[in-house]
């Protein structure tokens, strides 16, 4: 539990290399020396963007999303049908690790805490992870397994655990339970997108017969997702909600492998960043 002293939290939505918008705005954060924010939560690749962010590793994250997320070691749709990943989450991090490796030290210098989202996959729930110099890597990594496109669950405490989002793509809800009064959420859609269930669920929920309550969780994910946008628009009395949102021409896809869309992309996470410090000044 957050001390209750805390008020302030910055929240990043995952989404795959939708992510690169968030990486735009955090990256302008940088450039300003913007962080009054008292702890800070991720899911997916927002908790890699997060941690590139209390790294002060400008454009790290978009040297991943325009270079190593584009080679074919990553993404490859072949290997994928031939019953291996379609995101190979073990050579993105080992080669990042190696080449451009987070600053560790930083990220934890400040004393807030850093909670990533994962989900148990034996029990279908959130778990919300406070993460160390000495797990971070890992955790990141288990929160960003998309289950049935990275094969593997990597196991956190004794337990396997998949992508954060399948659980709770917007934890709005256990920040305000932390203790959190302002919060700023960096999503992944616009501001006018809704959930709802498509193909690739019901795909999924069929690859999870074997574990039942991911099944469900999965088969809930749209209803919990869209709950929490309305918590957003409409939060409790005492609670202040900001949203940065992608504009509504944001053409970025979960697995785009456009470079000049991923660039513009992220030009409309960057160009965010100014307009968004000014406004939370003001709330």
């Amino acid at each position: 539990m957050i001390n209750q002293s805390s008020y302030s939290v910055l929240i990043v939505e995952g989404g795959a290399l939708r992510g690169i918008f968030s990486t735009g705005v955090l990256d302008g954060f940088l450039e300003n020396n913007f962080n009054p924010f008292d702890f800070f939560m991720g899911v997916s690749s927002g908790a890699t963007n997060l941690a590139a962010y209390l790294a002060c590793m400008q454009r790290r994250n978009y040297r991943i999303y325009t270079d190593y997320s584009l080679r074919p070691e990553f993404i490859n749709i072949g290997r994928f049908f031939r019953g291996g990943h379609l995101l190979d989450l073990d050579w993105l991090w080992d080669i990042t690790i190696r080449e451009i490796r987070l600053d560790l030290p930083v990220i934890y210098s400040r004393h807030k805490p850093f909670i990533v989202v994962l989900t148990d996959v034996q029990t279908g729930k959130a778990i919300y992870k406070e993460t160390t110099s000495q797990n971070l890597e890992h955790i990141l990594k288990a929160s960003s397994a998309l289950p049935f496109f990275y094969r593997n669950y990597p196991t956190v405490d004794g337990h396997p655990m998949t992508d954060g989002g399948v659980a709770d793509a917007l934890p709005v809800q256990e920040a305000i339970r932390r203790g959190a009064r302002k919060i700023m959420v960096i999503r992944s859609r616009p501001r006018n997108y809704r959930k709802r269930n498509g193909i690739a669920d019901y795909l999924l929920r069929a690859h999870l017969r074997k574990y039942p309550l991911l099944q469900e969780a999965m088969a809930k994910r749209a209803l919990r997702y869209n709950e929490a946008t309305a918590l957003i628009g409409q939060p409790p009395a005492g609670i202040s909600i900001m949203e940065i949102c992608p504009p509504d021409n944001f053409r970025v896809a979960r697995f785009s492998k456009d470079r000049c869309i991923l660039q513009e992309g992220y030009e409309q996470g960057l160009s965010r960043a100014d307009d968004t410090i000014a406004r939370w000044n003001t709330i």
